[in-house]
């Protein structure tokens, strides 16, 4: 399975879980590989944060979002607000049918669209690494939604 990691990666906090993440995904027997922006360089001259550098991430990311098998997104966010990008992966996933898995670790009230548009719900970077993304099994979020 070739997997999208859609995430935020703006603080230490954020890059230190994603990291985690990638490198459970790195462990894991059933992933064949995966896509994460942190680590994707679009270098096409543009100059970063310059208009034709945003249309150029947002095409590839939206790219390697089709051809993944899956999502995997991370929804440890601020407050009760999910990171926007990370929102928008989620949202795009869904929308052209690919399983969504969500990896929450911090303890806070998920968002109703997150938890309903997703087909696995975990919370530790083990799952993340015993997860088998080839038979996707359904792990539903229970808590507190708004």
């Amino acid at each position: 399975m070739k997997l999208y990691l859609a995430g935020p990666f703006f603080d230490d906090e954020q890059i230190d879980r994603i990291q985690r993440i990638e490198k459970a995904l790195d462990n894991n027997p059933s992933v064949s590989g995966y896509f994460s922006p942190r680590n994707s360089n679009v270098n096409d001259g543009a100059e970063i944060g310059s208009s034709q550098w945003s249309k150029d991430v947002f095409q590839l990311d939206v790219d390697e979002i089709k051809k993944a098998d899956a999502v995997i997104a991370i929804i440890d966010f601020v407050d009760d607000n999910v990171d926007s990008g990370t929102a928008f992966e989620i949202g795009y996933a869904y929308a052209i049918d690919k399983p969504v898995v969500l990896f929450h670790e911090k303890d806070a009230i998920v968002n109703l669209m997150l938890s309903n548009g997703s087909k696995s719900y975990l919370t530790k970077v083990d799952d993340v690494e015993k997860f088998d993304f080839k038979e996707m099994p359904e792990y539903h979020y229970e808590g507190e939604v708004f």
